[in-house]
């Protein structure tokens, strides 16, 4: 029969004769035949399935040995015995290789033919020596998937006891080398099909044998934690997790986050590649495990692993929401990571240019469920907009493009910010990134957030886009000396020529910061300027007042003791021949001739019709919003009062960077405002200053020659014009009912000209102005805009024009620095409520064809330019250069 068989097989007959004469020798297998032609025809059937030439050759060898070993099935299991089962497992056949899927196949379907047999059960001991063994050579998806199969069907084959936590163990790193290499759609479907596959057989184990399940999960961390470069495990493991019980997530996490042995280098890959695996897609609990590992971590402050792993893989995470298979648990995961990461926006931010491209792509990709992923996306994305406010320039495209959206309240924006914080947010937690990055296509130098301290950024700024004043400062000869006028002037130099992105002020804070000013927590940021200028203008004074009392026979502590009582600083921090600061033509310090003006104040009594004038020095003006002006909140009469003059006049408890969520403000403060076009301007406020005011009622004045308490007019008026005129607007008032300072939100228009009265009317042009973000005094974030001006003197192109070169307008934003122009800073508070401006900069314009100076003078000297820089602060820039270049090259 074999014979004939094998002949016909191989022969040119028609193959419609072929199928009846198959036909005939399948029949005949119902009757009488010996064991012999069993044996004979079971070895050419064998031959034919594995070694067919065709299809048809293939088929006819599973036809014929399907219905011999039906009715011959003694016979067979004879013939397929364990010593020939062994030899096909361990020698292949024929040509085929051992590792053959197609010996899988045909051991799969031969013990299907004796199912019911004993056989089965005598070869179980064999099969699960040997799958271990084929398991341990780490076979290719195919071959684990057909293995699979066979132990799915034949569970008394899987190894038992300690061999089958070795299998389990051994087939999860086998998972580990599953890489596809396939391109086509079909073959990535049947990958993954091969690897579902075998993480079902692994999870039928798992439930029927409890014991293996801790071993393979300590399995799957020892790969995934691996820091060998030369391996790469494979995102197939991803598939084992969606069957690990989530009830064992809180103990695993535990044991893994509290366990001394467990490096950070190791968790932090662990924790990079089950951000990876958010790409596998059809796993799921994906995003609950990473959660886990992520609270987990914070749980035990382990801040350093979540900064740098958040900071490496939130795009990537970011760029799985294009996915609609893995889009909602890529969500999960990305809101998770940037609602926790709160003490700084560069997770955010990096995120920021992919938004409105997906946002775009959401609205028009016509899938049933985008519309719902989109309004969670855009919630999220308010959140952080709202957490990280100030930055117009990276955010107006994306309002606009989620405008149509509904926007969530400022309670819900809160609740959901609370949600994932970190049990420690400070801006201590600084990344390398900003260390070995260039400079922006600006060309200007960001300052980092030492904590914060973005009240002390915005001013330093400001100061540095004061052109005069910043030429000045530089110009002085300060070589040995160690005043806060020489940190400024260092300061200013690194702002000027380092190479790096953003330049670490940290010196200059422990110098410059108020004593009452607490390290690290939220500061007014116009109460910082007025300190500054103040120390600067008393320093200078004192090391005047030396120059003259050293020429004199003093002793030399009476100098000591007033230097070190007006400064506030050690003498041994003080230079010993100091040298001069600024010109002394007319007696004033740098800080009074750049930002010194003198206001008039004259009441008349309006009884007896006496005049008491008086004049104070200011350098700047604090203005009141008129009750009538402000919508919002009208301020209370200490506003006009507290529109006094002098070096630390009228300071504000204004914001700072921290996180508005975590302030308890009072009723109110969430309150939607409607977006309006400013209905006063800066002149307003200016004029409401200078505004006679009639003293009555509990504020009436106490005449001397009445010699009792009278109404009476007062008059204020600005009798010498700053170069630099400081403006800051009192925007928080006090609420008697809640006991809690209010900010007010009114939009103020800011003119790029304006005008201070005197006898005659001196124009003025903008040079800078610090916006305060946010909703309280308590809260909130400061950023500046600042502009290049190049002349003190205005040309009729300037008077017309906002636009040309050399007003280039700029966004310092702590480390960020960006182009803008000043559009956009007329219409920050338009397009972001709580963006309102604070602090502003004038700069005195001298027009062309009238008389007056063409730049500032020093020792004698114009300056119209920039001054060279002196060797000290060369020789310091060229070595912290030196040191960020060899520093970057090791990143690159």
């Amino acid at each position: 029969m074999d014979k004939i068989l094998e002949a016909l097989v191989s022969s040119s007959h028609p193959l419609t004769v072929k199928r009846a004469i198959v036909k005939k020798v399948t029949e005949a297998a119902e009757k009488e035949v010996t064991e012999e032609q069993c044996q004979a025809l079971y070895h050419l059937t064998t031959r034919l399935i594995l070694l067919g030439e065709d299809a048809f050759q293939r088929q006819v060898g599973l036809q014929v040995q399907e219905a011999y070993a039906r009715y011959h099935r003694d016979e067979f299991a004879r013939f397929f015995s364990k010593e020939y089962v062994l030899g096909l497992l361990q020698q292949g056949y024929g040509s085929l290789d051992r590792r053959d899927p197609a010996i899988l196949d045909f051991l799969h379907g031969s013990l299907r033919l004796l199912i019911s047999c004993p056989a089965v059960l005598e070869m179980a001991p064999l099969l699960q020596t040997e799958v271990l063994r084929i398991i341990c050579e780490r076979p290719e998806p195919a071959t684990c998937a057909k293995l699979a199969t066979i132990l799915t069907d034949f569970p008394q084959c899987v190894p038992r006891e300690k061999a089958g936590v070795l299998f389990c163990q051994q087939l999860v790193r086998t998972f580990a080398y599953f890489h596809c290499p396939a391109t086509e759609e079909r073959e990535l479907r049947e990958y993954v099909t091969q690897v579902t596959r075998v993480s079902v057989l692994l999870q039928g184990i798992w439930k029927a044998e409890p014991a293996t399940l801790l071993p393979s999960l300590q399995e799957v961390f020892a790969i995934i934690s691996s820091t060998d470069p030369s391996f790469e495990p494979s995102i197939a493991l991803a598939s084992l997790v969606q069957h690990i019980p989530l009830q064992m997530i809180t103990v695993l996490i535990k044991s893994l986050t509290t366990d001394q042995n467990v490096k950070d280098a190791s968790m932090t890959q662990a924790l990079c590649r089950m951000i990876d695996w958010l790409s596998w897609p059809l796993a799921n609990h994906v995003d609950t495990w990473v959660i886990a590992l992520l609270k987990g971590l914070a749980a035990v402050q382990k801040f350093t692993i979540l900064i740098d792993v958040t900071l490496l893989k939130i795009e990537q995470v970011f760029n799985r929401l294009w996915y609609p298979i893995v889009r909602q648990g890529a969500l999960v995961v990305l809101s998770h990571m940037l609602l926790s990461f709160q003490h700084s926006p560069e997770a955010f931010h990096l995120v920021v240019p992919h938004i409105v491209p997906l946002v775009k792509s959401l609205k028009n990709d016509g899938l049933p469920n985008s519309k719902t992923f989109l309004l969670q996306f855009a919630e999220l994305v308010h959140c952080m907009m709202y957490q990280y406010s100030g930055f117009p320039d990276l955010y107006d495209s994306i309002l606009e493009s989620i405008k149509e959206l509904p926007k969530p309240n400022e309670e819900k924006i809160k609740f959901v910010l609370n949600q994932s914080a970190w049990t420690s947010q400070s801006n201590s937690f600084a990344s390398g990134l900003l260390k070995i990055t260039g400079k922006s296509e600006t060309g200007k130098t960001g300052l980092v957030n030492l904590g914060n301290t973005c009240y002390m950024n915005s001013i330093i700024q400001i100061l540095f886009m004061a052109t005069d004043f910043r030429r000045h400062v530089m110009s002085l000869h300060l070589n040995g000396s160690n005043t806060l006028m020489k940190k400024l002037q260092l300061l200013f130099a690194f702002l000027a020529h380092t190479q790096r992105a953003a330049y670490s002020p940290r010196s200059f804070l422990e110098v410059s910061r108020p004593p009452w000013f607490t390290a690290g927590s939220q500061q007014d940021c116009s109460e910082y300027l007025r300190f500054l200028l103040d120390r600067l203008h008393e320093e200078e004074k004192t090391l005047s007042a030396l120059q003259v009392t050293s020429s004199k026979p003093e002793p030399a502590t009476t100098s000591a003791e007033t230097l070190q009582a007006a400064t506030s600083q050690p003498v041994a921090d003080m230079p010993t021949h100091p040298a001069p600061v600024a010109a002394k033509g007319d007696g004033r310090t740098l800080v009074e001739r750049m930002f010194g003006g003198r206001l008039s104040t004259t009441i008349r009594c309006l009884q007896c019709h006496s005049l008491s004038e008086k004049e104070e020095p200011f350098t700047d003006l604090s203005l009141a919003f008129c009750p009538s002006m402000s919508k919002c909140h009208g301020p209370t009469d200490e506003h006009k009062s507290s529109s006094s003059v002098g070096p630390c006049q009228g300071a504000v408890n204004g914001g700072s960077e921290s996180s508005e969520g975590s302030v308890k403000e009072g009723a109110g403060t969430g309150m939607e405002r409607p977006v309006v076009e400013p209905t006063l301007s800066v002149p307003d406020l200016v004029d409401y200053f200078l505004a006679p005011e009639i003293l009555e009622n509990e504020n009436c004045y106490f005449c001397e020659r009445c010699a009792s308490l009278q109404r009476a007019k007062k008059v204020m008026q600005v009798v010498m014009a700053p170069e630099y005129l400081i403006l800051t607007l009192l925007r928080f008032s006090y609420d008697a009912t809640c006991h809690v300072r209010r900010k007010i939100l009114d939009n103020v228009g800011i003119p790029l000209h304006m005008s201070l009265p005197l006898r005659q009317h001196v124009p003025y042009v903008l040079s800078s102005v610090v916006v305060h973000s946010g909703m309280s005094s308590e809260s909130g974030h400061y950023y500046s805009y600042g502009r290049n001006a190049k002349s003190s003197t205005a040309t009729q192109e300037e008077m017309g024009c906002a636009g040309n070169k050399s007003m280039d307008w700029f966004l310092f934003n702590d480390s960020r620095v960006s182009f803008t122009n000043f559009e956009s800073l007329q219409n920050v508070t338009s397009r972001f409520p709580k963006d309102t401006a604070y602090v502003l900069i004038y700069r005195k314009q001298e027009v062309s064809g009238q008389p007056g100076n063409s730049g500032p003078v020093v020792n004698g000297s114009r300056l119209s330019g920039e001054p060279p820089l002196q060797k000290e602060l060369m020789d310091a820039i060229t070595k912290d250069n030196k040191l960020f270049l060899q520093v970057r090259m090791l990143y690159l």
